[in-house]
């Protein structure tokens, strides 16, 4: 641990935004894997997960959690995926 008061703060509070990176990473993740499923199944609820995935994936985005393009190459790769498996 720093000595320094205000890097001791600066770590904890790093430690506070690596949880809740994850924590919405993981949900975007979670989201897309449900969405190729549903696809992979010929669930019935696949537009409905896919729209799904596409507000989480959009919500890590304006949080600053993923890139602008990255967010944008998962949701394309993400299309690609549903429309392949029609």
């Amino acid at each position: 641990m720093a000595n320094i008061k205000s890097k001791q703060k600066a770590i904890l509070s790093n430690e506070k935004a690596n949880a809740r990176n994850t924590a919405i990473k993981s949900s975007v993740k979670t989201a897309i894997k449900k969405a190729k499923l549903a696809s992979q199944a010929k669930d019935p609820k696949t537009v409905e997960l896919t729209q799904k995935a596409h507000h989480e994936i959009d919500k890590a985005v304006s949080k600053g959690v993923l890139h602008q393009n990255n967010g944008a190459r998962k949701a394309s790769r993400l299309d690609a995926f549903i429309a392949k498996n029609k």
